[in-house]
């Protein structure tokens, strides 16, 4: 932590690069530009959803063709052995490792990032997580589990976290007029990530693998490179807006919204109020049920319809052979892929539409929708209605995707502005809970269920009712969210302070400056295609995939 810190203010000539004053826009900058600056960043650290990829290539590292197995292993021994293949179980802590530092370190260095701007903190984060690839591919190549840990688990985790928040603040302030949909263009890139990282790690994994080799830290490194140089010409591309800036010719509804609050809250006194713990139980509850679901989401399809995913609808899943399985997990993986495309596309259309219905209405969506899908989802099933099961589960992880996209919308409108990164970064400690809630809760059910002798195809009936259950809690923690008491806002003076900074010499009384005029130039409409053209591909290579459910 300590060499964040120092970071943040080491008057070095290369620290001048990175220096917040440096990157605030000038006349004529369009605010276009920073949405793909935002997704270059988490399109990368996206990938992180899509780790399970090199799972069962490293679980056969030693033995190549097939692992070399010892039984009697303890987790201990794993962590150091060299003779010996790590089991899967023991890789997939990767993901425990990723979502819990993502929050923990969104939490401690929200406020560094709110002090020294976006572009230090985005570059900070590519050198974690491509860093972290690197020190991984050392562990893949000595076969040290606890260098990988260390390496892509503790240092990528970090840099996921600073990756994550570095755009929040940059995006509310200038996109005033719509925060949803700013905040929900970068964050979609968080849901792709994955459809792009897990088809170019496969491509190069098969590139590099070779009779003695499973081919992973190779890749580790090329995409280490890789993400290096696309966060850090994100974090280069960062501007901030000058204070009180509002785009050219808009002007703020005059009715007043309650819900809208146009004053700021100090860092250090929204976790004080009871409506930042609400807002971090809403979004605990909500990504509880979403992220319980995609743990299981490829099992689930299996075991519900098994032989009526290859023409045989009166085989159950114990009654396939290895090859049926073999084909119906095939299919599966499609689901999964699906499941992505609405997360990334619920990102962006809920959160845009809660510009137009208000962040609690749009949550109060969320969970009374949810809900009733996931008490239908049994029936589902047992019709067979593959289409629709499909679709409502489609339907329910846009929700889990929009989720996070509004929150940060739901944080400026409820505590302002000037600390809505830091505030937010506080709040994702609320996906590192949610990380470990959903999944235990999921596959226990599943487990306890599996023990009772319960058929494999109504496994997951109760669990639906239990996320149910979640669902109704977050429904009435969103219902008790109200506006904060004039007491927890500063002054005027204070907040005059806080950007004087910020203002470099102009008048800090609001209007363009001439910036962020226009919309699609030349410029922005390049570097929209820079990340949409392997965004485009993902969605692509996703969508054939997602057919194979239907055929």
């Amino acid at each position: 932590m300590a060499s964040i810190e120092q970071a943040g203010t080491a008057p070095t000539a290369v620290a001048g690069v990175f220096d917040r004053e440096r990157i605030i826009a000038k006349p004529g900058f369009n605010r276009w530009l920073v949405p793909p600056a935002a997704l270059c960043i988490h399109l990368c650290i996206g990938m992180a959803y899509g780790f399970s990829v090199f799972w069962l290539p490293l679980s056969r590292a030693v033995g190549v063709t097939a692992a070399k197995a010892c039984p009697d292993m303890t987790i201990g021994a794993e962590l150091f052995t060299t003779t010996c293949d790590w089991r899967v179980s023991s890789l997939g802590w990767m993901y425990t490792l990723f979502f819990v530092l993502l929050g923990i370190s969104a939490a401690l260095w929200g406020g560094w990032l709110e002090r020294v701007g976006p572009r230090r903190a985005g570059f900070v984060a590519a050198v974690c997580w491509a860093g972290g690839l690197v020190l991984g591919a050392l562990g893949v190549y000595m076969h040290q589990l606890w260098i990988l840990w260390l390496g892509s688990g503790v240092i990528g985790g970090i840099g996921l976290g600073l990756g994550y928040i570095s755009p929040v603040s940059t995006l509310v302030k200038w996109f005033p007029d719509r925060r949803g949909m700013a905040t929900g263009m970068a964050i979609m890139g968080f849901g792709g990530g994955a459809m792009i990282g897990a088809p170019l790690a496969n491509m190069l994994i098969n590139y590099f693998k070779t009779p003695t080799d499973v081919g992973v830290w190779q890749t580790f490194l090329c995409m280490g490179a890789i993400y290096f140089v696309f966060m850090t010409i994100g974090a280069f591309a960062y501007r901030i807006a000058p204070p009180n800036w509002k785009p050219e010719g808009w002007v703020p509804v005059e009715k007043a919204n309650t819900m809208i609050t146009t004053g700021h809250v100090h860092l250090d006194n929204a976790h004080k109020t009871k409506q930042f713990w609400l807002i971090w139980a809403v979004l605990c509850l909500n990504v509880s049920a979403g992220i319980g679901v995609i743990g299981v989401a490829s099992p689930m399809l299996q075991e519900i319809f098994a032989g009526k995913l290859i023409g045989l609808p009166n085989l159950s899943f114990s009654q396939l052979s290895v090859e049926q399985k073999t084909a119906i997990a095939g299919i599966a993986a499609g689901f999964a892929g699906l499941l992505s495309l609405f997360n990334i596309g619920g990102r962006f259309f809920w959160a845009s539409l809660s510009d137009k219905l208000g962040r609690k209405n749009t949550y109060y969506t969320f969970f009374i929708l949810g809900i009733i899908l996931y008490a239908l989802a049994p029936t589902l099933a047992s019709t067979g209605n593959k289409v629709l099961f499909v679709l409502a589960f489609g339907v329910i992880l846009s929700m889990y995707g929009g989720g996070f996209a509004t929150v940060p919308a739901y944080l400026a409108d409820i505590f302002g502005t000037q600390f809505v990164g830091a505030i937010h970064g506080r709040l994702l400690t609320a996906w590192s809970t949610a990380g470990i809630i959903g999944p235990v809760v999921v596959n226990y059910i599943r487990e306890a269920q599996l023990a009772a002798g319960v058929p494999r195809d109504h496994l997951y009936d109760f669990t639906m009712y239990i996320l149910c259950g979640l669902l109704a809690a977050g429904l009435i923690c969103n219902s008790l969210i109200k506006p904060l008491a004039p007491h927890w806002f500063m002054k005027p003076e204070e907040v005059a302070a806080l950007q004087v900074k910020d203002a470099a010499g102009r008048s800090s009384s609001g209007g363009s400056y001439g910036i962020g005029k226009g919309g699609l130039d030349g410029k922005a409409a390049l570097f929209w295609a820079f990340v949409s053209i392997p965004l485009a591909w993902g969605v692509w290579l996703t969508i054939q995939s997602a057919i194979k459910i239907f055929s």
